[in-house]
């Protein structure tokens, strides 16, 4: 039954088990600090769980190097250390997704040492191979001025091996139906543990049959459908969430014209679109890019976020559009990254809790599943001393107890807390924002509770209302007979707007974050003032119950309503 897309009105939480709570006293967190704080996930209102790569890595490039797809990394504990926190996090409600990292391996990984061993070797096919040089050897860089080839020359081997990412990340040749079925296995594997699915790394680059010397490479989609038949074949309400950073004319061949691929899907389109409007105060870019990534199958949808574990890309926006935001969020070489992306954290790229509420009630209030990064729901900032993408992955900062914040114990951290600033966690931190009524920990947790009683967002029809104003936009939604107005005003002005929702027949606003209502004028428009960075959340009302309610009371003048 269509109920039964738990996914729809989810409130995803990523985090890395690394940065978020260590008991041991190792440094580095664990999967027993993580089952600690499922009281803290679910008090906060996530129902689900995003890790990072925990299987065991050499760790060149935070965790997704792997190499063992079937184990836990001894930092983080054992395999049931894992089971117990799956079992733990029932108890709480709380749905986990894990990373899978099937693009690329190790180079470490027992596959590609074995199928370095020579052309008859078994693992031989399951990497992809060229004896010479290939012309494109320089081309297609994921990390361009960090990374310098996409094929590199193993002495072993003999021959040149294609990797999208670094060097020590050789990619797997998914035309080989052997590694097809090993990625079932893992699946599967995983599956058997208690997880509810899959947030799958790469996806352009996994469905994609790399040969030496093209430019274009032939992507086959089927892998998708293959993939998701056997996930469901499992586990039924199990879901696919799909990194892929594509154009919005692509995404129906990643969700499937059917709905018989990925599940959900980041919208990384939209994303950078709101950047901009965050940075100009234009939202019809924005509005643009919400109604060209509008149409897919209903059984699907696109995740919206604001910041993750990697840059803020822009790579979609115009040369000029990226360098507005860069101007804005990001104006020092040292915070961009890539020549495409931002290394900063949310708060401190915005710089103020006036628009940081903005971005996330916006967040909430888009058509999709909003996922979250640890720490922004109290504000933590960034280390831009640390490098590449490290600079957003600094430990949680649980109190402003020395030297740690309440992360660990030990002497030397897996990555430093950031101790110096604003954003020091004596400044901002889990335990002094509990006790704030009006701290932004509980204004984050205020506002998920909101987005869980709005399921209009996740199910319902949309629309973008005209508001005769580029720095306010307003959202339209109904399902069931509910409806649902939402308004955010992106200038650092405030506005006063005139909605007319006449033809809706929506003639009262019932303001869902404040004791107050809007009723239409006589000629059925809504005049609403928004503060600087301002957000109204509305239920709508039908006129027949206010006038049943004001002739109750003694009568009204209908011709005036």
């Amino acid at each position: 039954m269509i109920e039964d897309l738990w996914y729809k009105n989810a409130i995803i939480y990523n985090l890395d088990i690394k940065t978020f709570m260590d008991v041991n006293g190792d440094g580095t967190g664990d999967f027993e600090g993580l089952a600690r704080r499922l009281d803290y996930l679910d008090a906060l209102g996530v129902d689900t769980i995003w890790l990072s790569p925990f299987q065991p890595t050499p760790n060149h490039d935070n965790g997704y190097d792997i190499k063992d797809y079937y184990g836990v990394d001894s930092r983080f504990g054992s395999s049931g250390d894992f089971v117990e926190f799956i079992h733990q996090a029932k108890k709480h409600g709380i749905k986990v997704l894990l990373d899978l990292v099937v693009n690329h391996t190790s180079r470490q990984h027992p596959w590609f040492q074995e199928a370095r061993k020579g052309e008859d070797n078994r693992y031989r096919d399951w990497y992809v191979w060229s004896k010479k040089k290939p012309t494109n050897w320089n081309k297609g860089m994921v990390f361009p001025g960090v990374q310098h080839r996409t094929w590199t020359y193993d002495r072993n081997a003999k021959a040149y091996y294609f990797h999208r990412f670094y060097d020590f990340q050789p990619d797997l040749n998914m035309d080989n139906p052997e590694v097809r079925t090993e990625v079932s296995r893992i699946i599967g594997y995983w599956l058997e543990l208690g997880v509810s699915g899959f947030r799958l790394d790469a996806v352009p680059f996994i469905i994609e049959s790399p040969d030496p010397g093209l430019a274009e490479h032939e992507m086959k989609f089927e892998y998708l459908r293959e993939m998701r038949r056997f996930l469901q074949w499992r586990k039924g309400d199990a879901i696919l969430l799909g990194e892929a950073n594509v154009l919005p004319e692509e995404a129906e061949n990643y969700f499937g014209k059917e709905g018989d691929g990925i599940h959900l899907m980041f919208n990384f389109f939209v994303n950078q679109h709101l950047f901009y409007a965050l940075a100009t105060a234009d939202t019809q870019p924005l509005a643009d890019a919400l109604e060209a990534t509008r149409n897919v199958f209903p059984s699907c949808q696109w995740a919206h976020f604001l910041r993750n574990h990697d840059e803020l890309d822009l790579g979609r926006l115009t040369k000029e559009q990226r360098q507005k935001v860069f101007d804005r969020f990001g104006p020092e070489d040292y915070m961009q990254l890539y020549k495409r992306g931002i290394r900063r954290r949310l708060s401190p790229m915005l710089g103020s809790r006036q628009q940081t509420e903005l971005a996330y009630s916006l967040m909430f209030s888009l058509p999709g599943t909003p996922v979250l990064r640890y720490g922004d729901e109290i504000g933590m900032g960034d280390d831009l001393s640390l490098k590449e993408r490290d600079a957003v992955r600094t430990p949680m900062q649980w109190s402003g107890d020395f030297p740690n914040a309440g992360f660990s114990q030990a002497d030397k951290l897996v990555l430093p807390v950031i101790d110096e600033g604003p954003y020091a966690y004596k400044h901002i931190n889990v335990e002094d924002q509990r006790r704030k009524p009006d701290s932004l920990l509980n204004w984050m947790t205020g506002m998920i509770r909101l987005r869980k009683e709005c399921p209009e967002i996740g199910w319902g029809d949309w629309e973008i209302l005209k508001t005769g104003m580029s720095q306010v936009l307003a959202m339209y939604y109904c399902w069931r007979g509910n409806s649902l107005v939402v308004l955010h005003n992106f200038d650092e002005k405030p506005h006063e707007i005139t909605l007319s929702l006449k033809q809706k027949k929506e003639y009262k606003l019932i303001d869902l974050m404040v004791h107050e209502q809007s009723i239409a004028e006589a000629n059925g428009y809504h005049k609403i003032t928004l503060s600087a960075y301002g957000y109204r959340w509305f239920r709508t009302g039908d006129l027949s119950h206010l006038l049943n309610r004001k002739k109750n009371e003694g009568g009204v003048d209908e011709g005036k309503m």
